[in-house]
């Protein structure tokens, strides 16, 4: 079967089976390796991405369900030479350890702020709960979201002055 969707801004068409993941149509019919696989069950947040703006684990996702949606990934957040703003403080707060878990944290932590621009240390705690980390006791990832709020919000002021 043959489905379309939006991946990072693209209109993609794929052809798929019934029983594809839209993890595995991202990974290996697109090559969007960013998003990983982690336990397979939707419990670790390793292959989160944003499909049509809410956050979902790309594992539990049948791809025919992605017919017509909008993907983001990290590969679609930012560039190497451009990275977004949340991307740039978790190098900064070197919160990047392994880096398994990023590219789900950092999507996590962008529909927090896109939701909450200005949120307290519990408030991403429970933005970032659906998401395991196993190198950085979450302290770095924490300061990282953080100090990517300060971050946008100063591009904000900047963009209205």
């Amino acid at each position: 079967m043959k489905i379309s969707l939006t991946v990072n801004g693209q209109l993609r068409e794929v052809e798929i089976t019934p029983y594809t993941r839209l993890l595995d149509l991202l990974r290996e019919d697109l090559g969007l390796t960013g998003t990983k696989e982690g336990c397979g069950k939707g419990e670790c947040g390793a292959c989160t991405v944003i499909m049509d703006g809410e956050l979902v684990a790309s594992c539990l996702v049948p791809a025919p369900q992605a017919d017509g949606s909008e993907v983001l990934t990290i590969e679609g957040l930012g560039s190497r030479d451009n990275l977004h703003p949340i991307q740039e403080s978790f190098v900064e707060t070197g919160a990047v350890q392994c880096g398994f878990c990023i590219p789900g944290m950092i999507l996590a932590s962008k529909k927090l702020l896109d939701e909450n621009p200005h949120p307290a240390e519990e408030e991403i705690r429970l933005g970032l709960s659906g998401n395991i980390c196993r190198c950085t006791g979450y302290a770095k990832i924490i300061d990282a979201v953080m100090m990517a709020a300060e971050k946008m919000d100063g591009r904000e002021s900047d963009q209205d002055g």
